[in-house]
């Protein structure tokens, strides 16, 4: 499926697993079907919340494969295919191009982290060699370090880098790169819980968790911002920020998981060092997800 300017709710889609361990892709074909019949506008598959670091480089390719037949272009397919090693995103990214996906999703190189010159380079050398479109990934509180503002600005006018995950959480830096959203560069929220102050400034939606659990209600959201219905897509916000913020309770995807369990849609547990969540939070989920009417 083509990708232009992809606009609304993007599902950063959970990995369900056998209970023991391997990839549930029974379950896997009916959680990508509930997305599509919610609305969602596109999927994006090997992110963080689908426990990609967890899994072998085959279970990483099998996933991909999975989704892009399942989804049959009835919207784009985006995948994780960042490393902290340029040359082993350029070889996953060169694959999953081949397999079908419709864009990329490019993390800033973690642990090593690089100064401006190799951070801008390790995106650059890997958008030159593909020909479908990139999406930087921000999200320094797993990573180590942040994509300077220099480099989203430069990465920015690169014809094959099509826009940034933001999942930094910090205004601050979304103000300083709002200016780079437009036509060519899509600005998407990382942080279900500032979906809407970000789209204030330009966005073009998110790339959620929450969607995961309520996926027409995180597509309505953004789909009334941008069709103008303001006060009822800040009105929505609002009402379900709880279960947003939630589902943070501890380090994601661990409590959209457990929130999925719960709900009825048997998605297994999470890889080691994952593991299953604290009690006392697992009440405080369970209880958000019976004032959301889930339960």
């Amino acid at each position: 499926m083509k990708f232009d300017h992809l606009q609304g709710s993007i599902v950063a889609m959970i990995t369900p697993f056998h209970q023991d361990g391997s990839v549930n892709f029974e379950v896997l074909t009916q959680l990508l079907e509930r997305q599509i019949a919610g609305g969602t506008d596109a999927i994006l598959t090997l992110g963080t919340t689908g426990e990609y670091s967890t899994m072998s480089h085959e279970e990483d390719a099998s996933v991909v494969a999975h989704t892009v037949k399942v989804v049959n272009g009835r919207v784009p397919v985006i995948v994780g295919s960042g490393s902290n090693c340029t040359a082993t995103q350029i070889e996953k990214s060169i694959e999953y191009q081949n397999m079908g996906a419709d864009a990329l999703l490019l993390i800033a190189p973690y642990y090593n982290k690089a100064n401006a010159e190799g951070m801008y380079r390790h995106f650059a050398e890997t958008a030159d060699r593909v020909s479908i479109p990139c999406i930087l990934y921000n999200v320094p509180g797993r990573t180590g370090c942040s994509i300077p503002v220099s480099v989203v600005e430069k990465l920015a006018e690169h014809p094959n880098i099509a826009g940034i995950k933001e999942a930094s959480g910090d205004m601050s830096y979304v103000m300083k790169i709002a200016h780079c959203a437009g036509p060519d560069f899509a600005l998407y929220s990382g942080n279900d819980d500032i979906t809407i102050p970000l789209m204030s400034v330009g966005g073009s939606g998110v790339i959620s968790v929450y969607a995961n659990v309520m996926p027409e209600m995180c597509h309505q959201i953004a789909a009334d911002w941008l069709a103008g219905n303001h006060e009822k897509a800040v009105a929505n916000q609002l009402k379900y920020l709880k279960l947003m913020n939630d589902l943070f309770l501890e380090v994601n995807p661990i409590p959209v998981k457990a929130a999925m369990n719960m709900i009825g849609l048997n998605v297994g547990p999470m890889r080691l060092p994952l593991c299953e969540m604290g009690e006392a939070n697992a009440a405080v989920l369970r209880n958000s997800l019976k004032e959301a009417g889930l339960l």
